[in-house]
């Protein structure tokens, strides 16, 4: 997806920033687990390749516990048949 502007073409985001999604694996060296739930902070667009983003993750108490990078097949948006739930921080 491209849209035209001033500058010539750019990239569209296939997220929003500062939306919720879903990792959809381990980020160990984090203690991060596939189903954690990250927001949206930075667009890296790849004009040959896949997109990236930086994502925030909170605990439960609103304290930021990580910033990471994932390409975009890592991450999926939340979906209404889903739930939250609490786990400690695999370390």
């Amino acid at each position: 997806m491209f849209d035209i502007n001033s500058i010539g073409m750019q990239k569209l985001m296939k997220y929003k920033l500062f939306e919720e999604v879903i990792l959809l694996e381990d980020v160990i060296q984090k203690g991060l687990r596939k189903g954690d739930v990250a927001t949206i902070v930075e667009h890296h667009p790849v004009p040959e390749g896949e997109d990236g983003y930086s994502l925030e993750v909170f605990n439960v108490l609103g304290d930021t516990i990580a910033v990471i990078t994932l390409s975009e097949s890592a991450i999926a948006p939340l979906t209404e048949n889903e739930v939250f739930s609490v786990r400690p921080l695999a370390v």
